[in-house]
């Protein structure tokens, strides 16, 4: 079984700071599930957040494989929190066109660390779905291990999804990613190619990033001198890590999503390129706005 998963945002909406094509066309979309099943890759990831992505995979047919699907934000002055959590998630399974799924996560991890009797209806919330067979992992997606500091430790989650590439570590380096295997957490990381600017040629590489110039100097001097390609090194890092039981990815096409595929096959190199940063301003997308 293959530990990639595939990563729908794509479907629903145009993404990624290297996505040039824009959303992924629905027969391109029916190709690359058929990729998917072809190459044993059992998980597939969107959320209610990605446009028509739940729309489009119900249409397809996805019984077959395990969905994890998020949450979005509690709207401010939610008078009925448990109605809302319940009305969200049966909308998202008819459009999935299914009776459960394996994973449901918060889209915001805040979502249990606010105001305690907002916190305490979010996870009954889920459990109560849990308790009903609707949903068989419940967790949580973060943009940085600090928020796993901030739950409440009577909150035995199922299931992590967080960033982990050669830049963005801190997954490893902060201990949460052997403190959620030590509970049993299901561990599942994205962003492996940072939105895909870790795949872009250094002439395409936005100007607001030259502050990191250091960085991509390193990057590709080390593919270069290994003949490793970036998409191969950057799938072959969060591979290496036998603590993560998933890689979400994404992809533009099928032609690309076969060239995934084919990349995390590559042999791994014996030791990665030295990009580890802890600047929030490159490892985190949401702040690529401000630059």
């Amino acid at each position: 079984m293959s530990r990639l998963a595939l990563g729908t945002v794509q479907f629903g909406l145009n993404y990624g700071v290297a996505n040039r094509t824009g959303q992924v066309p629905r027969a391109q979309a029916q190709e690359m599930l058929s990729i998917v099943r072809a190459n044993q890759i059992d998980t597939l990831d969107t959320a209610i957040a990605y446009g028509e992505s739940e729309k489009i995979l119900g249409e397809l047919g996805v019984n077959d494989v395990k969905l994890v699907t998020k949450l979005p934000e509690l709207p401010k002055a939610c008078a009925d929190v448990q109605t809302w959590i319940t009305t969200q998630f049966e909308t998202s399974l008819a459009r999935l066109k299914t009776h459960s799924v394996y994973g449901l996560l918060l889209h915001r991890s805040d979502l249990l660390t606010k105001e305690s009797t907002v916190a305490s209806s979010v996870w009954n919330s889920l459990l109560g779905l849990k308790s009903k067979g609707l949903v068989k992992k419940i967790g949580v997606s973060i943009y940085s291990p600090a928020e796993l500091d901030l739950m409440p430790a009577n909150y035995q989650i199922d299931l992590v999804q967080a960033p982990l590439n050669l830049m963005d570590q801190e997954l490893i380096t902060s201990g949460w990613l052997r403190r959620l295997k030590e509970a049993g957490v299901e561990v599942h990381t994205r962003s492996a190619f940072l939105q895909g600017l870790l795949l872009m040629p250094r002439s395409s590489i936005p100007v607001k990033f030259s502050l990191w110039n250091s960085l991509w100097d390193t990057w590709y001097a080390w593919q270069d001198k290994h003949g490793i390609s970036a998409l191969e090194a950057s799938l072959a890092f969060p591979l290496s890590i036998k603590d993560v039981d998933r890689v979400v990815v994404g992809a533009d096409s099928a032609q690309q999503l076969n060239q995934i595929i084919e990349a995390s096959r590559a042999c791994m190199p014996e030791n990665f390129p030295a990009l580890r940063t802890s600047d929030a301003r490159l490892i985190n997308p949401s702040l690529w706005g401000s630059l």
